[in-house]
């Protein structure tokens, strides 16, 4: 368990972060074009639906490392640094973006690409937060 915050679900995100808990990746997919859009908004990005009626569908959690950066310095207490931060294009459907952190250490050879698959960190009892793992 950890020291750091935890996510608190809104309405909008609950069943995000419920699923999360069970270590089950889910995004958000439009009712009216089934577009998956991270994080969800008022209007559908992909077809501009003013009631998109988001509903959250499990993935894999498989993708691309698009880009990361090493966090050095925090300004929330509970986060260990340094850290790697990931900018990963999901496989569930082109464009689609997630940032987390990756799990694997600060030395691993990182590139522009590399095959990452989701993880999960434990922070709390029945609180887990997405993250990622180079794919063996």
């Amino acid at each position: 368990m950890s020291g750091r915050p935890v996510p608190v679900p809104d309405e909008v995100s609950a069943p995000h972060w419920s699923a999360a808990a069970d270590h089950q990746l889910t995004i958000a997919k439009c009712s009216a074009c089934g577009a998956f859009s991270h994080p969800p908004d008022v209007v559908c990005k992909h077809c501009g639906s003013v009631t998109p009626d988001f509903q959250f569908a499990a993935i894999d959690g498989g993708g691309v490392l698009r880009s990361w950066t090493v966090v050095r310095q925090s300004f929330l207490p509970g986060f260990e640094t340094p850290y790697l931060l990931v900018d990963v294009e999901l496989d569930a459907q082109p464009g689609l973006r997630f940032v987390a952190r990756l799990l694997d250490d600060l030395d691993v050879p990182l590139s522009i690409g590399a095959r990452v698959e989701v993880a999960f960190e434990d922070l709390a009892e029945s609180v887990a937060v997405p993250a990622f793992r180079l794919a063996p």
